[in-house]
């Protein structure tokens, strides 16, 4: 065949040993970035209410202010709206340009290095929040946290993503989504154990906390390989022989081997034929579809955040406190049991039935929790205990929902659908875009459910927001979401220029099927499955 030798059968990802985890382990350490992500997230919706936090960046008055505490001598002290819009929702504006950044780094120090280079900087803003007694020093911490946090969760799907073998990639990427949960469990039991304690201890510990889990990432990940595609990308290709060796637990010089990375830099090949790829690149039409595949990965971040789930994760403790139920802290780590529980459900199912598929019954299923939720507790006295248990239950249900569908499967979509010559910069485009929202989300929030003057005073009606949004992320899903269970990364680029997301189903099965690979583009040994790819189906 014309170009070189045709691809053929199963591929690295289920030729390769699967009784030897090497690569399995390495990609699926990377996840532990998520605690990172998880822990800032969840920490602050216990932090807030700690009195002596309060005491410490509030003020005295409480009849002015969204939450108030009496310290030990009786002295009441609280925090405005405003100030509780800033400390939560800072971190997300930090993560909006780290995940930009994340970008240049990705390509120009490399996917394992940058996330070195990001937990350096996060360490820095959790150190300034752990010293800081003044709201402003705290407020520049949690930026800089920000940004570390920001670079993590573009770099770790893209590394993942890249290095994991095919046949349990998604399950790998779902890890990261899993970490995410265990950080927020574990930000739930600190803040719960420091609670009461009566000195500065009761904020500090737990976010000092935070410089363990940045020194067990970067310490390990400097003995990872480097993603074979990025070294691919940067000419180093017998380094990226290495790497892959690796990450397969096979010879460097082993066929499949060879195989893969030849199909890695015919994919390559062909992406930089078509030019110079920026960020404007990402935007523009072509037989690839880029535009599709990046605007499919910002709005679909985007729709993860407006399933409401961050209002449970940021401000659920204050949430239960209002709806009149005395043990909040508790509650709160009991639906994060449940979030990281469920995540692994998510995780088995992802390369059971497929993507698209958990996403929409994903989405089906928070849409009529949320609105049960709405109704419940406008109808139900906040005095009335069963009414109470109600509501509970419907929203731990709500999060089963999302932790084993949407929260991990929107990021394995988004680690998967974009061409290596614009990856970095689609995937930072699409990770921007959840911290864009979460930033939003954050900031309003107190101003949509807390009472008094120039607040929306939405309260638990709030839910009716959240599940008109659910209900649009079924129309999305239906419209834009392909399958891509069992695909390797190229062959998900031949899947996108071939057919279209509500047909990707059978056109999947058709790729598995024949085992098309990017080399065969260059022949024509499958030449029918991409001129009449749609009549075939």
């Amino acid at each position: 065949m014309p170009g070189g030798p045709v691809a053929s059968g199963p591929g690295i990802g289920a030729n390769a040993p699967k009784n030897k985890f090497a690569g399995i382990l390495m990609t699926s350490f990377a996840a532990f970035g998520g605690i990172l992500y998880g822990y800032d997230t969840g920490v602050i919706s216990g932090i807030k209410v700690m009195c002596d936090w309060l005491e410490t960046f509030g003020k005295h008055d409480p009849s002015r202010f969204a939450g108030a505490c009496a310290n030990t001598s009786g002295a009441d002290y609280g925090i405005s709206s405003s100030t509780e819009s800033l400390v939560v929702s800072i971190l997300s504006a930090g993560t909006f340009f780290g995940a930009l950044l994340g970008a240049p780094i990705a390509d120009y120090i490399g996917r394992k290095w940058g996330i070195v280079l990001a937990c350096l900087v996060f360490s820095a803003g959790v150190a300034m929040q752990t010293g800081s007694t003044a709201i402003a020093l705290f407020v520049v911490g949690r930026v800089f946290a920000g940004l570390g946090v920001g670079i993590i969760s573009t770099l770790i799907p893209m590394y993942q993503s890249e290095c994991a073998p095919k046949w349990i990639r998604g399950a790998v990427i779902s890890a990261y989504q899993w970490a995410i949960t265990i950080g927020l469990l574990l930000a739930a039991i600190v803040n719960n154990t420091t609670q009461h304690c009566p000195n500065h201890s009761a904020w500090r510990i737990p976010i000092a906390m935070q410089f363990i889990w940045a020194a067990v990432l970067s310490l390990g990940m400097m003995f990872f390989p480097e993603s074979p595609r990025w070294l691919i990308k940067h000419g180093r290709d017998a380094d990226a022989a290495k790497a892959l060796s690796r990450l397969t637990s096979l010879n460097a010089h082993n066929p499949e081997v060879e195989t893969e990375l030849a199909d890695i830099r015919a994919n390559l090949k062909a992406e930089e034929q078509i030019g110079e790829h920026s960020y404007a690149n990402c935007f523009r039409s072509g037989p690839n579809k880029i535009t599709l595949c990046t605007w499919t990965g910002i709005i679909l971040q985007a729709w993860q955040q407006l399933t409401g789930i961050n209002f449970i994760f940021y401000y659920g403790t204050t949430f239960f406190q209002n709806s009149g139920i005395s043990d909040a802290f508790l509650i709160n780590v009991a639906t994060n049991v449940i979030n990281v529980g469920m995540t692994l459900s998510g995780m088995w199912g992802v390369e059971r039935f497929g993507r698209r598929r958990l996403l929409l019954i994903g989405a089906i299923g928070m849409t009529i929790c949320e609105f049960l939720v709405a109704i419940v507790g406008v109808t139900v006295s906040v005095d009335n205990t069963a009414g109470q248990k109600v509501l509970i239950a419907f929203v731990c249900i709500y999060i089963a929902f999302f932790a084993s569908t949407w929260g991990p499967i929107a990021w394995v979509v988004v680690g998967e659908i974009y061409p290596l010559a614009v990856r970095a910069k689609a995937m930072s485009l699409a990770t921007a875009s959840t911290w864009l929202w979460n930033f939003g989300i954050s900031y309003a929030t107190p101003y949509m459910v807390n009472s008094g003057p120039g607040n929306a005073d939405l309260s638990v009606k709030v839910f009716f927001v959240w599940g008109s949004t659910c209900a649009c992320c079924i129309l999305f899903t239906y419209f834009f979401i392909p399958e891509m269970k069992g695909l390797s990364l190229e062959q998900v680029d031949i899947l996108y220029q071939n057919t279209t997301p509500r047909r990707s189903v059978q056109y999947r099965k058709q790729l598995v099927a024949e085992d098309v690979h990017a080399l065969d583009l260059q022949g024509e040994k499958h030449g029918a499955v991409y001129e009449h790819s749609d009549d075939k189906v």
